[in-house]
Formats: structure tokens, C-alpha cells, sequence
């Protein structure tokens, strides 16, 4: 079973940086979901799949995967470039595009 070392993303409804400083260890699913016949629910088997660990840093992520002797891949984040607007800048003089109302 590999884990997965990784920086979780914003969610669509976040605009701010919290919770994406820390990075993540969570394990892959070892086994298939299974089907509840009765209420049709899905579960496994797998508890590790609940599972999911922080850390500050990529390096005790690591340090904590190989010393407990979990298989692991790390997925880097994308650099992400801010955009930085402010109201003034719809009414520079070198705006690019028209003016619309």
C-alpha cells in the first residue's frame, strides 16, 4: 500500500491560504468499496483509508513515512502565481481592452 505526501489545494470556496501550509499523508485504498446489500451504503474493510496526517513540513512527512516503513510518493505542489489587482487599475490609462459598463 503506497501513501501519498502532498500539500492539499484551496477549495473553491476559500480564498484565503488556510489549511494548505501543511502537508498531508494519506494512504491509498488497499481494497474496492464494497456494497451494503440492506442499505446501500458504500464501506471497505480498509481502515487506514480514514486515516489522514499532518505535518509542517515535507520533511518529517517523510521521515515519519520511512521510519514507520510505509511505501510513499511525494506529489510537489504547483507553483501559483498571485494575481494582484486593485479598483484602480480599471481606470489606468494603459488599460488593455475596452471599457464596458
Amino acid at each position: 500500500m503506497v501513501a501519498r505526501i502532498f500539500k492539499p489545494a484551496r477549495t473553491a470556496m476559500q480564498s484565503g491560504t488556510a489549511r494548505t501550509k501543511e502537508w498531508m499523508l494519506e494512504f491509498a485504498p488497499a481494497s474496492a468499496q464494497e456494497l451494503d446489500p440492506l442499505m446501500g451504503w458504500t464501506g471497505s474493510r480498509d481502515m487506514r483509508q480514514q486515516v489522514q496526517l499532518s505535518f509542517d513540513t515535507k520533511e518529517e512527512a517523510i521521515a515519519y513515512a520511512e521510519r514507520e516503513g510505509i511505501a510513499y510518493r511525494v506529489f510537489e505542489p504547483e507553483p501559483h502565481k498571485p494575481i494582484y489587482r486593485s479598483y484602480a487599475d480599471n481606470f489606468k490609462y494603459g488599460r488593455i481592452g475596452r471599457w464596458t459598463h
